[in-house]
């Protein structure tokens, strides 16, 4: 990452959109629901970004790397961009909310929970 401010505003970002914990994430990432990859391993469930998103859930700010920044960045646009411009949490269709929730975002979930 480029400086402490960007690293920090990036994690902020990365945690305000990302809801689930991770172990919430590592349970869904194993369901049928989840999609593809669901069956395989526990610790290989869920696409790569997926994963990726469970590394840095793991991780002190200080002690992430360039690769996770890239990927923080990559998650935190997603999810903006499959989210819209709803604030609160609403149900959507079954297919939205289950591609937010494997990148580590639960629609539904209280964000005072």
């Amino acid at each position: 990452m480029t400086s402490t401010d960007e690293s920090g505003d990036l994690w902020q970002e990365f945690h305000d959109v990302v809801n689930m914990t991770s172990r919430e994430l590592r349970e869904w990432l194993a369901t049928d629901a989840s999609g593809p990859g669901s069956d395989a391993l526990p610790d290989q469930a869920g696409g790569d970004l997926s994963r990726a998103v469970l590394e840095i859930l793991g991780k002190r700010r200080t002690d992430l790397t360039p690769a996770d920044a890239e990927a923080m960045r990559r998650v935190v646009d997603r999810i903006t961009e499959i989210r819209g411009s709803a604030e609160e949490p609403t149900a959507g269709d079954t297919e939205w909310r289950h591609r937010l929730m494997s990148l580590g975002h639960d629609p539904l979930k209280d964000p005072d929970a």
